[in-house]
Parts: C-alpha cells; structure tokens; sequence
C-alpha cells in the first residue's frame, strides 16, 4: 500500500468517525460546509472552463441540497416552508449552472446559501455552549 492510500483510508476513517459521533446540529453544519466548499471548487472550474470539474461539484452540491431539502421538517416551525423555498431555488440553480455553464447561477447559489451556513454554525456554537450535558449528548437527544 503506497503512502497516498494509506492517507485516503485514514482521512475517510476519521470522517467516518466525526459523522457517526457528531449531533444533528453538527451534522447539518458538516453539510453546510461541504455544500459552499463544493459551490465555491465549482465557481473556481466555471471560470477556468474546467466543465468537467466543475459539474462533478455542482452534481455533489445538488445531491447535498436534495439532503437537506428531504431531512427538513417544514411542519417543525414556522420557517419550514421558507426554507424548503431557498433549497428548491438552489437545487433549480444548480441545475441551471450545471446544464447551462452559469457561472452566475453558481455565485448566486453561494450567495443565498452562506448565510445559512453561518446561522447554521451560530444555531449549533449556542445550542452546545447553553446545553447540559445529558445521557442522549450535548442537545439532549438519543
């Protein structure tokens, strides 16, 4: 096994690992996170003319978001259906980006979505820093 294997099998371990023992709040920001790297890597092949890099991106947001919108809860709260509107506006972007090589589309994907990301991020810092610790972790949930 070549050093570069080894590398890819450990850093897939420990992803693994921080997915299986990360709460849902963590969960959705880890999303979050991966969702503007791959807007931001596809924006980046977009204006180099790289298409297939950047539609590999793009393919990966767009199933990221599809994540997103399939585990929302629109019924939980009274912004469910405002948001589940941003994912379907992002995934049609999406599509628009990739079928149609808009890098636009793209930027504004990234621009409607870093906000969540942060609030997501905020949402998550304050929900652990406030918690108790309890037997079902940080958020109290099994």
């Amino acid at each position: 096994m070549t050093y570069d294997n080894l590398s890819q099998r450990r850093r897939a371990q420990y992803t693994n690992e921080s997915v299986l023992s990360a709460t849902p709040a963590q969960l959705v920001t880890m999303l979050y996170d991966r969702l503007l790297l791959d807007l931001h890597r596809a924006e980046a092949a977009q204006t180099t003319n790289d298409w297939d890099a950047a539609r590999d991106q793009l393919l990966h947001a767009q199933a990221i978001v599809g994540e997103l919108s399939s585990t929302l809860r629109i019924d939980a709260w009274d912004g469910g259906e405002g948001l589940l509107a941003i994912y379907n506006y992002a995934s049609t972007s999406l599509i628009t980006a990739n079928v149609h090589r808009d890098v636009q589309a793209t930027r504004d994907c990234i621009r409607i979505l870093e906000p969540l990301r942060r609030a997501w991020h905020d949402a998550a810092s304050t929900m652990t820093a406030t918690a108790p610790v309890a037997s079902g972790g940080a958020l109290g949930v099994a």
